[in-house]
């Protein structure tokens, strides 16, 4: 069965301040702005004081580096040591385009400090065969080759284990990282995390490159005299990074990505990174935009690990001097790419001829292996699965099994040769990922991940049980309607509107990114002529399996036709001679040298569509947290009155007052002060009472009484079971009969308890504080962000 067909959010138009348009009028002397000016009221970006530094970063005043605290003056103390006493230092890096570009920057900032290659070193860990994080095998290697301080980048947060064993080896490590928080500080020099900071603070949401930056920034603060290089130079490594890692641009983000996309733009007439210029010129950008970097430098980066694991070389590609070593290096790149696309490519068509046997009625989750499908390129596939199907997807390949892909934790020497298979899954329509192969975890042989992304192998023979187990476990929680995939627009246009003062309105927006995403444009009544499709080509002009089509689009608002370009299609796939509704996007294409838009989706007009609702819904919520409510009626208000713990609860409730024309009020009190392990020694102690008592309770009562999820109580159950308790269960209670001994090392089960109540408690502070004009712009966007995919 074939995909089904996405249901259309379109816009209305909210009501704009004057002066808020007379506000933006000035940025677009050749237009009016009212359409800026609309995009930017909907996303709530409305406060007039904060605007001139939203647009123009010269504007804006970026936090100090040493607002990260302590850490950063540990991390700078234990740096100058290491310069003094002449010990060596290995930078641990990652795989990815963020990983790549944070050791970029510390090979490059650090290198003013410690001599290059003697003094400095750097690791990055191989694709298929490590994956992500630190690893004992690295670090014991990197010690016998005399390392004294590994500085992580983008990684080693979570690393607890291979941190203790650096230490035994007497190696110290600062970790510069933006993911999840361990629950306790690691045996580390220093910490630098922004996720250590309130969700409100302009550094929160930098990505892994953005963090390393800021810790060679304070290098320069410190000590200005040693420098030779401005510090500047490296904003373009850092303007790749973080578009490319898809965080949310605003505050520090935000003004690092504009000041960096200007810097980039440089390097064709006046290189300073031959690498990068090299890059640029292959796949055809001036590096003055966001999309040169997410439709063509990141994606060229990622491909190197994606096709041979070993990604080293990259950053050698980024911060050499030398232009001939760097020609080499770029067309390397560019090679890789061009086996990714086709390996995609193919990976696309095979999955999708197996999901032609599926009744996708019945299916909620789309789990699928093949011996011949590529581990590096499933990731990808697997998000664009997800997207057009609106179904989690986790693709899996017994290919090179003795490798291991994805978030998995590294492969032992002493454990068997086991017959896996191992893959990647990627979800949609805000369902947690993590939580969900999670509930599975006694079929898994290695996971790891966070809710919209992770990697996983399991016994090829246990794949029949786990599929099914999955789709039950999405079943119980929602329907196939809310399964259907969204595709979201922002605004209507005309043909005629296309062009470059449109483009120049529309540049105000950018950088784009996640809650700020590129624009929709939605044209109704259009059509489409001069279509043809063809294959693209490398460097080399050889043509890819990667098909392209292109086309004119035109309506009755212009006598002209407008050019654009679909990615991935063929042009049967292109209504001819029909009237359509389309959404594009507003491009300029620096090789052709002229404004085309980019489809993103097509349908044939129909009369009677209904689709147009008042999905964006300007100031909805309601912010009445940690307030005491009367005993009244709200006939026009839904009430969220537990907190909580993930985006899908409180978006739920979002759409719901959207299609209800009504008020969400967020009603709900203050997190509960007690820690993790209180929670657990409670459940504990509730335990020990149902037994001596031998009374019954329900999952719903302890859910209630601890104020956690059903994922995460399932995780504290079994936790008893570990400690010795008995559990029985039946569908409308829960008793505990007797206490056993206890099973093989609980003290697991009691920690994977305890990480989660960790989660849920930092999640449950996260929507507690942050600003309710956030929740309004993500709730209200996050469908389209996840419909911008890497298409180059």
């Amino acid at each position: 069965m074939n995909s089904l067909s996405p249901r259309w959010q379109l816009p209305s138009t909210p009501d704009v301040p004057a002066e808020f348009i007379a506000a933006i009028k000035p940025y677009c002397p050749s237009s009016e702005g009212k359409i800026a000016a609309q995009l930017l009221w909907q996303r709530n970006i409305s406060d007039l004081e904060k605007l001139p530094g939203f647009i123009n970063c010269d504007r804006y005043q970026p936090a100090s580096p040493f607002e990260f605290g302590e850490e950063m003056k540990y991390a700078i103390k234990r740096l100058q040591k290491a310069r003094e006493a002449g010990e060596k230092v290995t930078i641990w890096g990652d795989f990815d385009a963020d990983g790549i570009t944070s050791t970029s920057v510390l090979w490059d900032g650090l290198g003013q400090f410690f001599a290059q290659y003697l003094q400095l070193d750097y690791y990055i860990p191989n694709r298929l065969s490590e994956s992500h994080g630190l690893n004992i095998p690295g670090i014991e290697r990197l010690a016998a080759t005399g390392t004294k301080l590994i500085v992580t980048c983008d990684t080693g947060s979570t690393n607890i284990e291979e941190i203790d064993r650096a230490a035994e080896l007497g190696i110290d490590i600062i970790v510069t990282d933006h993911h999840t928080l361990p629950e306790n500080r690691p045996n580390v020099v220093a910490i630098i995390n922004p996720r250590y900071l309130e969700p409100t603070h302009p550094l929160y949401h930098l990505s892994g490159v953005a963090v390393a930056y800021k810790l060679v920034e304070a290098l320069y603060e410190t000590f200005p005299r040693i420098p030779q290089k401005p510090l500047a130079e490296l904003l373009d490594l850092v303007a790749i990074g973080l578009i490319a890692d898809l965080v949310e641009l605003k505050g520090d983000c935000r003004y690092l990505a504009q000041k960096g996309i200007k810097q980039l733009q440089k390097q064709l007439k006046n290189p300073t990174r031959p690498g990068v210029a090299l890059l640029l010129k292959l796949c055809r950008r001036s590096g003055d935009r966001p999309t040169d970097i997410s439709f063509g430098l990141g994606p060229r980066i990622n491909a190197v690990s994606r096709i041979h694991g070993d990604a080293n070389f990259c950053v050698e590609l980024l911060t050499s001097p030398d232009r001939d070593r760097c020609q080499h290096l770029a067309e390397e790149t560019e090679l890789a790419n061009s086996r990714r696309k086709e390996l995609q490519k193919n990976v696309t068509n095979s999955v999708k001829k197996k999901l032609e046997q599926l009744d996708l009625s019945t299916t909620y989750v789309i789990v699928l292996e093949d011996s011949q499908w590529s581990p590096g390129v499933l990731g990808l596939v697997a998000g664009q699965i997800a997207q057009e199907y609106g179904r989690p997807t986790i693709l899996l390949s017994t290919q090179n099994n003795d490798q291991a892909t994805g978030n998995e934790q590294q492969k032992t020497d002493q454990e068997p040769q086991l017959s896996l298979a191992r893959g990647s899954a990627r979800s949609t329509n805000k369902i947690d990922l993590y939580q969900l192969v999670h509930s599975q975890k006694h079929l898994l042989h290695r996971f790891g991940g966070h809710p919209y992304a992770a990697g996983l192998s399991l016994l090829v023979e246990n794949l029949p049980l786990f599929t099914e187990a999955i789709n039950q476990e999405v079943r119980l929680q929602i329907n196939t309607t809310e399964l259907t995939p969204i595709i979201s627009a922002d605004i209507t246009v005309t043909v005629a509107d296309l062009g470059k003062e449109l483009f120049k309105e529309l540049n105000l927006l950018e950088p784009c990114g996640m809650g700020n995403p590129i624009p929709k444009l939605l044209i109704e009544n259009c059509w489409f002529t001069n279509i043809r499709h063809k294959n693209t080509e490398d460097h080399r002009r050889k043509k890819i399996q990667y098909i392209k089509t292109t086309f004119e689009i035109g309506d009755r608002s212009s006598s002209s036709k407008f050019p654009g370009v679909w990615w991935g299609h063929y042009k049967h796939e292109l209504p001819a001679n029909q009237t359509c509704d389309a959404i594009v996007e507003l491009d300029y294409n620096t090789y052709k040298n002229r404004y085309e838009v980019r489809l993103i989706a097509v349908r044939i007009c129909n009369k009677n569509q209904s689709d147009r609702n008042d999905f964006y819904a300007p100031n909805i919520l309601l912010d009445w947290r940690g307030k005491i409510l009367e005993a009244e009626k709200f006939s026009a208000t839904i009430l969220l009155e537990d907190c909580p713990t993930n985006w899908e609860k409180i978006s739920g409730e979002f759409h719901k007052a959207v299609l209800e024309t009504q008020k969400l009020a967020l009603a709900y009190p203050s997190p509960d002060p007690l820690t993790s392990a209180e929670i657990w020694h409670k459940l504990a102690g509730i335990a020990k009472y149902l037994h001596r008592t031998a009374e019954t309770t329900t999952y719903k009562k302890l859910q209630e009484k601890l104020e956690i999820s059903s994922p995460t109580l399932l995780l504290g159950i079994a936790a008893l079971e570990a400690i010795g308790f008995a559990i029985k269960n039946n569908p409308i209670s829960l008793k505990i009969t007797a206490i056993e001994e206890p099973k093989p090392h609980p003290e697991a089960k009691i920690k994977h308890f305890i990480n989660a109540l960790e989660e849920e408690q930092f999640q449950r502070q996260y929507f507690y504080k942050v600003p309710v004009d956030t929740l309004q712009n993500t709730l209200s966007f996050v469908a389209r962000d996840r419909n911008t995919t890497n298409t180059e």
